[in-house]
């Protein structure tokens, strides 16, 4: 056949690849409100830059009338491009073939692209759309998760690897994205179970659907599953795109510098009233990290989930920072269990790459109750204070009022290698609250005086006076230096500035063995 011929036959075996399961299947997929692994790929990518790799694969299976239906590429896109000009990996599941279910082939084809994002140090972004293993493949499918779970864990803080959940993925392939480092859903569209509604009503009688089960609100706000739940589709890969504004391309390299005409040493007087007067009265935190990051841009992960702790990314002075911050606004900003959980989680990414911490805080103490002690409050909330002690990149500090007990340890104090951290007028370092301590301290001299309510706040006054400061602790060195809250913008800026080549580290050991 002349070569000619045969370009034309290549050319119409790329046209089946990109029809998928056919006409039929691809506008039913659109009737449901999804888009094609193909048309993901062209909003997730710089336009032009998408190279596919393994186009022509096609499953080796036999029986279960599989031998009469091959389509190109076997329910999954494979290949590479590029998001904002830098490199990027990618498998795209195609719900139109097979109903995007796991072959051998297909996790063949996931692995292999895997292998070359470890290789090339470059992140892996999977969009997931997957009915789940390949019943007729049998244990052949199984097989395949298991690689793909294997690549998962030796990638994990190499790369980033993010997912995107745009259709079902239950079983046991939930637990791909379950190892990533971020997972992107789309209300009404997208579901993560182990097992499905249908199981749960035989195995316990409880009825629920789909969406109660495991929908994007009940995972982005009640189990912490996914970190971002998004309105549609293109909302979804673009929020992915603007992730790497923040992210480097592996653990080797430093995250990204953003040019900014937001002057260094800007000034911001409505950061002296946010505080309130009143010790009990909430303020929302968002206003604080607004007002000091460049441009007030604040990419914030898990908003949903333990919103008495803040996480996310910010540029600060062009550099990258990963933000944790007590919100006065819910629970008093106390610590609990699910926000320990989440940003011990988000405080170990940020160290795996490279990005520094930023630490607004704010908090009372841990939560207490029988719930929460019984819950694990010890062992989860040893979690953040284990993955801020491990954390070996640069990390600052700001206490904007309370900081009490334990909780002051936790939040990055300088005890467990913060490396600059600052007061405002308005913290209150101490062991407990004024009120606490007092009526531990004081107990019998109230009950024993004419006034006990008037002698109580008498010395609620005294002690507040005495400890409820930042200068105790300015004193003995653990906060580097009080300061004028308008200045915020422009200490951090030179904190990081000064912290650009920090070096530190662990000591040498194959893993530590956090609380889990």
């Amino acid at each position: 056949m002349p070569i000619r011929q045969k370009l034309e036959h290549l050319e119409e075996l790329r046209r089946q690849a990109e029809q998928g399961g056919g006409e039929h299947r691809v506008q039913t997929q659109h009737e449901r409100g999804k888009l094609t692994a193909r048309e993901r790929l062209d909003v997730l990518l710089d336009e032009g830059s998408f190279v596919e790799m393994d186009r022509f694969v096609v499953h080796r299976a036999t029986g279960f009338g599989l031998e009469e239906e091959h389509y190109l590429g076997d329910g999954v896109v494979t290949g590479y491009g590029s998001i904002a000009g830098r490199l990027v990996y990618v498998f795209s599941q195609d719900f139109t073939i097979f109903g995007g279910s796991l072959s051998e082939a297909h996790a063949e084809k996931i692995v292999k692209i895997m292998d070359l994002a470890l290789k090339n140090g470059a992140p892996v972004v999977g969009l997931n759309d997957s009915g789940g293993a390949r019943i007729q493949e049998g244990v052949v499918s199984l097989g395949g998760y298991a690689d793909i779970f294997l690549r998962n864990t030796l990638a994990s803080g190499v790369i980033p690897q993010i997912s995107a959940i745009l259709g079902p993925c239950a079983g046991g392939a939930v637990y791909s994205p379950a190892i990533t480092d971020f997972i992107y859903m789309v209300a009404g569209t997208s579901y993560m179970f182990v097992t499905g509604p249908n199981v749960v009503k035989t195995v316990t009688h409880e009825e629920v659907t789909m969406e109660e089960l495991g929908g994007a609100a009940t995972h982005a706000s009640k189990s912490g599953i996914a970190h971002f739940s998004c309105r549609t589709e293109v909302d979804c890969l673009q929020r992915i795109r603007g992730i790497f504004d923040y992210i480097p391309q592996n653990n080797r390299e430093d995250p990204p510098q953003r040019p900014t005409d937001d002057p260094y040493d800007r000034a911001d007087e409505e950061l002296l009233d946010v505080v309130p007067d009143t010790a009990n009265k909430p303020y929302d935190m968002h206003e604080v990290i607004r007002r000091v990051v460049d441009e007030g841009d604040f990419y914030e992960v898990h908003a949903d989930f333990a919103a008495n702790i803040i996480c996310g990314f910010a540029h600060v002075g062009g550099h990258s920072v990963g933000i944790v911050a007590n919100q006065p606004a819910v629970l008093a900003g106390v610590l609990d269990i699910d926000a320990s959980v989440k940003g011990a989680r988000f405080v170990r990414f940020c160290d795996a790459f490279n990005i520094p911490l930023l630490t607004f805080e704010d908090v009372p103490g841990f939560l207490p109750g029988v719930a929460q002690e019984h819950g694990g409050i010890i062992r989860h909330g040893a979690k953040l204070l284990y993955a801020f002690c491990e954390a070996t990149v640069p990390k600052v500090t700001v206490i904007t009022r309370k900081a009490y007990g334990g909780a002051y340890d936790v939040m990055s104090s300088k005890h467990i290698r913060g490396d600059i951290n600052y007061a405002w007028p308005t913290a209150e370092i101490a062991v407990m609250g004024p009120k606490g301590a007092v009526e531990i301290l004081y107990r019998r001299e109230i009950a024993a005086a004419e006034d006990p309510e008037a002698r109580a706040a008498e010395l609620q006054a005294d002690y507040a006076e005495r400890f409820a400061n930042p200068f105790a602790a300015a004193a003995r060195g653990y906060i580097d230096d009080v300061i004028d809250p308008r200045e915020t913008r422009r200490r951090l800026v030179s904190a990081f500035d000064m912290l650009r080549n920090k070096r530190d580290s662990n000591p040498p050991k194959k893993h530590g063995n956090i609380p889990l």
